[in-house]
This record gives structure tokens, C-alpha cells and sequence, in this order.
């Protein structure tokens, strides 16, 4: 039976890696965006590697939009065996004056719109065995010197949704561990090769992301790991 990959907040780098990585491994990958075209592209490009892919615009920061999409995708290649949550939404800004609802705006998508995907796939993920596989920055650890940088650079935000983020892939990690669906994050502790992070200075390699994750996938032991 062919299995299908969800990749949410699909773009350059991680997701990108990701989508070819598990499509190299027999995966048919249904790709969300907001971009059409550029969604359009990716598919053109992993059909050329003999990867079947399909096309789902949406904007995750629409509840109803997220369950949709995974309609859509169901639709379009078939039962969802896996969920890749790349989705992230804000940019920097100071806590202080930054308009709350942009706030609330980035925390929603890291949680909110997470748990609507895996709502509207639960009853494929629980009938594949599947998997939600997150991708998580280190800016949500507790610890008071990455507070301390996270202030500098304005990344409250970002730091606040990563930080609940984790906790979601935690708890839905011991409440779906029950129906044999496997929930994890990796936390991605630096910036990757080619992506709007990489100030000239970025060490990680997209292609060792999503090798990670494989092995996160098919292992199915941590609950999270770091990169």
C-alpha cells in the first residue's frame, strides 16, 4: 500500500529535504505552502526524481484551512501515514511592543494548527501505524542564556512557540503512543545550509536534517532529539 507524507510548511531546506528523503524511500508527498507556483514547481522537480508528489496550498494559520488540507491530500495520494510539521509563523519582534495578537498568531500555528492536522488524520495515522514528526528549534529550551539571546535578537516569539510546541509533541507523545501512532521532535540547535537563517555561517546540512528524521521515523523510540 502507498504511503503518504503530509509535509506542513514546505519551502527550501528541512522540509524540502525531508519531502525527498522520504519520498526516495517509497513515500508519496503532498506539499503545503501558501505559494501555488511555487508548490506547483516542487512537484514538477520531484516527479522528475520519480517521486510522486501533489500540490496543497493553504494557510496553516487557518484552523479550518489545516483541516482541509489534510482532505485534500488524503484525496489527492492516498492515506496519511505521516505528518512533517515544519510550519512556523512570525517574524522577529520585541515583546514589548509588538501588537499581542502576532503573539498569540505564532503560538497558534505551533499548536493550535498541529493538533487540527493530527485531529484530521487521526484516524489514518492510528490505521498506518503513522507517525508525526516535528521540527523544533533550540530556542525554546529553558534555560536562562538562550532567554538571554533570544531577547537580543527579538525572538521572543519564535522562543515562546517553539517552547510550546514541545510540550504539545510530549504530551500527544504519551497520549497516541496508546493507538500506535509515534509523535517526536527534533530540535534544531543551529541554522541550516541555504535557508533565510544562514547568515554565511550555517553548519548543518538540510540532507543530515532529514536523515535524522528518518531514523527518528523508523526507530520509533525518543520522544525528542536534537541536531
Amino acid at each position: 500500500m502507498a504511503k503518504t507524507l503530509i509535509v506542513v510548511g514546505y519551502g527550501v531546506g528541512i522540509s524540502a529535504a525531508v519531502a525527498e528523503k522520504f519520498g526516495s524511500e517509497g513515500f508519496s508527498v503532498a506539499l503545503v505552502a501558501r505559494s501555488k507556483d511555487r508548490l506547483d514547481a516542487s512537484v514538477t522537480a520531484l516527479g522528475q526524481k520519480g517521486i510522486k508528489a501533489a500540490a496543497v496550498p493553504a494557510d496553516v494559520g487557518d484552523v479550518g484551512a489545516v483541516k482541509a488540507l489534510v482532505g485534500e491530500a488524503r484525496e489527492a495520494l492516498g492515506p496519511i501515514h505521516a505528518i512533517h510539521w515544519n510550519a512556523y509563523a512570525g517574524a522577529p519582534g520585541n515583546l514589548l511592543t509588538m501588537p499581542p495578537a502576532e503573539v498569540a498568531a505564532g503560538i497558534g500555528v505551533a499548536t493550535s494548527s498541529l493538533v487540527a492536522a493530527v485531529q484530521a488524520s487521526l484516524s489514518d495515522l492510528e490505521a498506518q501505524r503513522g507517525a508525526v514528526l516535528v521540527t523544533n528549534g533550540g530556542l525554546g529550551f529553558f534555560d536562562p542564556s538562550i532567554d538571554a539571546y533570544a531577547a537580543s535578537i527579538h525572538a521572543g516569539p519564535l522562543a515562546l512557540a517553539n517552547s510550546a510546541k514541545h510540550k504539545l509533541v510530549g504530551v500527544l507523545h504519551h497520549q497516541l503512543k496508546a493507538k500506535n501512532v509515534y509523535v517526536t521532535d527534533l530540535v534544531v540547535t543551529g541554522s541550516v545550509k541555504g535557508t533565510a537563517w544562514d547568515d554565511g555561517s550555517a553548519t548543518l546540512e538540510a540532507s543530515a536534517v532529514a536523515a535524522k528524521f528518518w531514523d527518528l521515523f523508523t526507530a520509533r523510540a525518543e520522544q525528542t532529539a536534537t541536531i
